[in-house]
């Protein structure tokens, strides 16, 4: 499934000075805005591109008018593919009128909506203070879109700041609701929940049941953690277009990046389609409170056995983000069993702040069975290649498990056959050389849904000096090695460069 990216981009311009005697403002002003697009399809009609700016009045220039005072932004947005300008408009943004300069604190949103064709197209947004003396400043960003009238898609993913029924059809009327969209990607501790809005299409040409489901939650960006207390799951009818809202809770969620997922399932819990949105949440409140408890209050008082500890703590680096590894590796290299068993505490109170006690146990069982299972002499279990696959992506779906397997496969190559009658005139020709293929021992992990991945990924480990201990090899996972010549590897160079062997057909089946 094709993925569109929900763009949020911070457009800051200079401003060098104002018209004179029409300004109602003091000293120079920077013009912000924060914009952002949406995609969506209609039948009969085709898809469409949504635009959004949401501009800080406190930035603006406002002018006299009438019986208050207003801002004014001349905007220019068109759309091109190559050189072949497709859609432009150029318009006047008008804010509120105001009483006062002095009650310019607010935000208004500009929406326009735009018919386009299918294709990746060059988008560039021109925005200029009518009110001042600066030059337009110009933005530019591609635009990916694309919808199969006869395969499912969902629209884009949005977070919504206010969500009402319409009484009168405007540009912000969808399904029969008047939405404005959460423009920003930075959600305050005032903001106590996420109400979403997003579009299935199509999805009765996929499957004959009657429903599918939508599963949204929220996931910790760097790792892509499951923060399972936000996970809810709604029954849908399975139409040509079914509007999906929802509303997630996020007062206890605490400061950090997040993706908002959404995900289409069918009854046999399987992930068909899915939509993400990152964001970046600021909690104050409950960063402090859980600074502010004590250790003697936490799960982490009872871990006493400072060397146990340490290798409890490296084992968190596998579902660490970038600053959390470098502090584990810091703190384990040094005495001090307090801190540590409050760093412990910290790492996953940050996860999951209504049950960190239940995640570590949770996690604890992963690095017990790595240890039980992966360890070799002088080596942790946490340290090796299947230590940390286990440990970051939890236990595989399915697990082959090959010590001594033989195929007979082309292995690649051609040798001549002269045929008897080529006196007559028939053409040489070539044939692939057959004979059996010894691979050394591997492990073929399947995990059927990685998150911030695609479904089923495979992992090959592969025990190279038949000593038992088992190196990665290759995986199609994000992030994880790649080796396009594994196979002829695996099979000790009896394959020729290129050639697919049985192992190859099982990586791509997945089993």
């Amino acid at each position: 499934m094709k993925r569109i990216i929900l763009l949020i981009a911070a457009l800051i311009f200079s401003h060098l000075g104002f018209a004179a005697g029409n300004t109602a403002t003091n000293g120079n002003k920077h013009l912000t805005a924060v914009f952002s697009y949406a995609t969506f399809y209609e039948f009969g009609t085709g898809s469409y591109v949504e635009t959004y700016l949401s501009f800080d009045a406190w930035n603006l220039n406002f002018v006299k008018t009438g019986n208050g005072y207003q801002a004014n932004v001349e905007i220019v947005i068109t759309a091109a593919v190559g050189d072949s300008l497709v859609m432009a408009k150029k318009y006047d943004l008008s804010s509120p009128v105001i009483a006062s300069p002095e009650a310019n604190r607010f935000n208004f949103l500009d929406v326009q909506r735009f018919a386009l064709a299918n294709g990746i197209y060059d988008l560039q947004i021109q925005l200029r203070d009518k009110n001042g003396s600066d030059e337009a400043t110009v933005v530019e960003q591609q635009l990916p879109l694309y919808y199969d009238t006869k395969r499912p898609a969902l629209s884009s993913l949005q977070m919504m700041s206010n969500v009402t029924p319409t009484e009168t059809p405007n540009i912000l009327s969808r399904s029969g609701y008047d939405m404005e969209p959460y423009v920003n990607d930075f959600l305050p501790e005032q903001v106590n929940t996420i109400n979403y809005y997003c579009e299935l299409y199509n999805i009765n040409r996929e499957t004959k049941d009657p429903n599918v489901y939508a599963v949204s939650y929220i996931e910790m960006l760097e790792t892509g953690k499951v923060l399972e207390y936000t996970q809810t799951a709604q029954k849908l009818t399975c139409d040509p277009l079914v509007p999906i809202f929802g509303t997630i809770e996020i007062k206890d969620l605490p400061s950090g990046n997040y993706n908002l997922v959404l995900e289409i399932r069918n009854r046999n819990n399987d992930k068909m389609l899915y939509k993400r949105v990152p964001f970046f949440r600021s909690n104050p409140a409950m960063q402090n409170n859980i600074n502010s408890t004590p250790v003697s209050m936490t799960f982490a008082s009872t871990l006493t056995d400072e060397m146990q500890l340490n290798t409890y703590i490296e084992a968190l680096a596998p579902i660490a983000n970038e600053v959390e590894r470098r502090d584990i590796y810091d703190i384990i290299n040094r005495p001090g069993l307090e801190e540590k068993q409050l760093f412990l505490y910290k790492f996953w109170a940050r996860r999951e702040p209504l049950n960190a006690e239940g995640a570590w146990r949770q996690y604890k069982t992963r690095i017990d069975y790595v240890e039980k299972n992966f360890s070799w002499p002088k080596t942790k279990g946490i340290h090796t290649d299947r230590g940390r696959v286990y440990l970051q992506y939890g236990a595989p779906d399915y697990v082959r498990d090959e010590k001594n397997f033989v195929s007979m496969r082309n292995m690649g190559g051609g040798v001549t056959i002269i045929r008897s009658d080529e006196a007559v005139g028939l053409e040489d020709h070539q044939v692939a050389r057959q004979g059996q293929i010894f691979y050394l021992p591997y492990q073929l992990w399947r995990y059927n849904n990685l998150p911030g991945d695609d479904a089923n990924r495979c992992f090959i480990f592969w025990d190279e000096f038949r000593s038992g201990f088992y190196k990665l090899l290759h995986s199609n996972a994000k992030g994880e090695v790649r080796d396009m010549f594994w196979e002829r590897r695996l099979s000790q160079l009896q394959l020729e460069e290129g050639v697919q062997g049985e192992v190859g057909d099982q990586f791509e089946r997945g089993y």
